[in-house]
């Protein structure tokens, strides 16, 4: 088999498209996600505890050798761990509603006895009934 027909069979799997899209849908989401909590939860945020912009937060290092400041920009990390929260609150709530709706298999059957064993019973039963 080439290599060639191997990663198309490999590539053309349930699974592999599957995750492909998963990426594709989850790098989306995570930009709604990053709007959402850059543009509308973090300046009222920020209003309320006041009037600061978290994205301004930053502790000055120094300078590079043509002077401009070198900044530690801690603002930009608690903007990015509000935005991993939210992520983890809203995948928690739909896995959690995605488990709801399915549905515990039903019950295996319990499989038949083996067969000697059934035969030993007989004859358990018919030595108890002389």
């Amino acid at each position: 088999m080439s290599i060639g027909s191997e990663f198309k069979e490999f590539a053309m799997k349930g699974n592999v498209v599957d995750l492909a899209v998963g990426v594709i849908i989850g790098a989306s989401f995570g930009k709604i996600v990053s709007s959402f909590v850059g543009d509308v939860i973090m300046p009222p945020l920020g209003l309320l505890i006041g009037g600061v912009n978290f994205s301004d937060f930053a502790v000055t290092l120094g300078t590079d050798p043509k002077g401009a400041p070198v900044l530690l920009k801690y603002g930009a990390f608690l903007q990015a761990m509000f935005d991993f929260l939210v992520i983890a609150v809203v995948i928690f709530i739909a896995v959690r509603g995605i488990n709801k709706l399915k549905k515990p298999p039903p019950p295996a059957p319990d499989a038949p006895p083996p067969r000697q064993e059934v035969l030993l019973e007989e004859i358990r039963d018919a030595l108890l009934k002389r």
